[in-house]
């Protein structure tokens, strides 16, 4: 509760800055894939949207859709909690092993988001057999996928691979807000995870 209130006042305190103070030049972020500014047409007229760093900001990526992929199922904090004690679920920590040890979920299971297609036996998947380039993923976990939070594109960068590799997308739950609302939320995490 601590963290998120911090967050709360520095985003707050950035936005009263903002309005009565110039700026000295931020780093804009990306917002939407390359772009770092959307123009939003008010009664007022038009108004730039940015994107800049902030202590709670976890990373410089861009937001990521709700649904990365056709047919995988966003999730949330509650839904992931259930998923921990289910035994046909595994929750992946998609991120690198050097985010991962400074704080994960607990009994979640690290595979880093360039590793996922090549370990998909871990998740319930056969090897693909001579000559096929699929895995057999009819005996496949149920997936629930993470990252470092909205714009992180890590998970979802898996998820596209998983399913060219024959993952079915219907198995793969995505908590979109990842470690960023996990820690905002004041939810219990574990370093030292590899």
């Amino acid at each position: 509760m601590k963290k998120l209130l911090v967050c709360c006042l520095t985003l707050v305190s950035g936005f009263v800055l903002a309005q009565s103070a110039p700026s000295s030049n931020p780093e804009l972020l990306q917002i939407i894939d390359k772009s770092t500014k959307f123009v939003v047409n008010t009664s007022k007229g038009p108004v730039e949207i940015t994107r800049v760093m902030t202590s709670c900001a976890k990373n410089k990526g861009w937001l990521q859709p709700l649904i990365p992929i056709k047919g995988v199922v966003p999730v949330d904090e509650i839904d992931v909690l259930n998923a921990l004690n289910d035994k046909d679920a595994i929750v992946v920590d998609m991120r690198v092993v050097d985010d991962r040890v400074k704080g994960t979920i607990p009994g979640s299971v690290g595979i880093p988001y360039t590793e996922v297609a090549m370990r998909m036996d871990e998740l319930g998947c056969k090897k693909p057999s001579a000559g096929s380039t699929k895995w057999d993923c009819s005996k496949a976990k149920k997936v629930y996928a993470f990252c470092n939070g909205p714009v992180c594109p890590q998970s979802p960068m898996a998820m596209a691979a998983m399913t060219r590799d024959g993952f079915p997308a219907s198995k793969i739950y995505y908590y979109r807000g990842g470690m960023l609302d996990w820690d905002a939320l004041g939810l219990t995490t574990v370093k030292g995870e590899f």
